[in-house]
């Protein structure tokens, strides 16, 4: 008995002792912590921003080394301020001058008795007879003109001045016989300008009063030369005082008509040059300046008129024969890059920047015109930054696989679903920042 007691007495004495000995080390190894977690607490007032500062201000950029460059076919250009000219091609129809379309009528009524031109296109020059017009007016008129012929020619006075003459001739009392010749002569001028403005020429005038016998019929004559585009008369018709008979017009000089497109509305002006093809006459070109810009767009093509006038000496262009346009616009000294440079992918344009070592750092631009094979840039690139020109789209890939986007394209996606962080700058990546150890827990043991 007495042993069983002495050895549960050793046993608690030995777990004391070693309850002591776990008690000083743990001390001892919760001062030393201490002192190793104290001593780097200041550096980072020193060392830790400074680090963080270059992540912030450095734009994001995709790595293609310089052996996978060579592999795709990169190739870059420098944006530079250039001459730009933009080329614009278009279809043209030859048309009639309007300023030289003629029609033919008839002032007076009547019916057609002969007709000398009796078919569409056929070529007449001035003074060719077009018509015979038999009319019972004209008749009438004639006949009451011969009658005053033949009163005058009793009066013995040939024309109103002589009668003027005699009206004051000194005496006192007028002179009867002189006040009729007198109204005859006035009466007589009066009816031969009246025939004159039916266009009765002065010799037929001369013939039925020499003759005293009226014309039957009057001849209407072509007032130009040109080609018959549209007849309206038939033979044996009644013809109107004012009714078209026939259009004659020119071709002595026509007119090109082009449609140009609503996007390219801004380029063009009165006084552009032109260059005009036809394939009825292939090698020639023709020069000729924009004479006029038509002020309504057409709602089913889009389209707007011009106007080109061209002389047809020849008469080698006839009227709704096609014609090729071509039209160089002077677009001034721009900044720009080769249109293949930048990518359109709806919402944004992005151009790749060569950082040079293999970076390609992705931007987005705000484009202008377009020029041949060039692009103007408003806004995005400065003159002598480098662009990749081609394979622009490979790397695109390798960007977007790597989740690198243009600083801004926040706002063409995935930023609309999360506001950004406080301290984050428009136009700056995002800085990663390393993660903070929370506080060590009673008793950890940190080396």
């Amino acid at each position: 008995m007495n042993k069983m007691r002495a050895i549960i007495i050793g046993c608690i004495v030995v777990i004391a002792a070693l309850a002591v000995v776990y008690t000083a080390t743990r001390f001892a190894d919760r001062s030393g912590t201490h002192e190793n977690h104290a001593q780097p607490a200041a550096p980072p007032s020193t060392s830790s921003p400074p680090a963080a500062a270059p992540s912030r201000e450095e734009a994001p950029a995709v790595e293609i080394p310089v052996e996978k460059q060579q592999l795709i076919g990169v190739r870059t250009a420098v944006a530079s301020v250039v001459a730009l000219q933009r080329m614009v091609r278009t279809v043209g129809r030859i048309e009639y001058d309007e300023r030289r379309l003629t029609t033919v009528n008839t002032k007076v009524e009547g019916w057609i008795e002969r007709l000398y031109v009796n078919y569409t296109g056929t070529y007449v020059k001035k003074g060719d007879r077009i018509a015979d017009i038999y009319s019972p007016e004209l008749w009438a008129t004639q006949q009451e003109f011969i009658n005053l012929v033949r009163w005058a020619k009793k009066t013995g006075v040939k024309d109103s001045n002589q009668a003027a003459d005699k009206t004051h001739s000194g005496d006192d009392m007028p002179d009867l016989d002189a006040m009729l010749s007198r109204d005859a002569g006035a009466i007589l001028e009066a009816a031969r300008k009246r025939l004159k403005l039916w266009d009765i020429s002065d010799a037929q005038i001369r013939k039925i009063e020499q003759s005293e016998t009226p014309i039957r019929t009057l001849t209407v004559y072509s007032p130009v030369s040109g080609y018959v585009m549209q007849k309206y008369a038939v033979q044996g018709m009644r013809a109107i005082a004012g009714e078209r008979l026939l259009d004659v017009s020119d071709l002595s000089n026509v007119w090109v008509v082009a449609d140009i497109y609503e996007n390219e509305f801004p380029l063009i002006k009165v006084g552009e040059t032109a260059r005009i093809r036809l394939s009825s006459l292939p090698g020639k070109e023709l020069i000729s300046r924009v004479e006029f810009v038509s002020p309504e767009l057409s709602g089913q093509t889009r389209t707007m008129k011009v106007r080109f006038s061209i002389p047809n000496p020849g008469g080698q262009l006839r009227p709704q024969m096609f014609a090729d346009v071509e039209m160089i616009v002077d677009l001034g000294r721009k900044l720009a890059v080769p249109d293949e440079a930048v990518i359109d992918t709806g919402l944004r344009k992005i151009v790749y920047v060569d950082r040079g070592d293999g970076y390609f750092e992705p931007r987005q631009v705000t484009t202008g015109v377009r020029a041949e094979k060039m692009i103007e840039i408003i806004s995005g690139l400065t003159a002598g930054e480098r662009v990749a020109s081609s394979a622009n789209f490979l790397i695109d890939s390798e960007a977007k696989l790597k989740g690198i986007e243009a600083p801004g394209a926040a706002a063409a996606g995935a930023a609309q679903k999360a506001a950004p962080p406080a301290d984050s700058k428009p136009g700056v990546a995002p800085v990663q920042r390393p993660k903070q150890d929370a506080a060590p827990p009673a008793g950890a043991h940190r080396h």
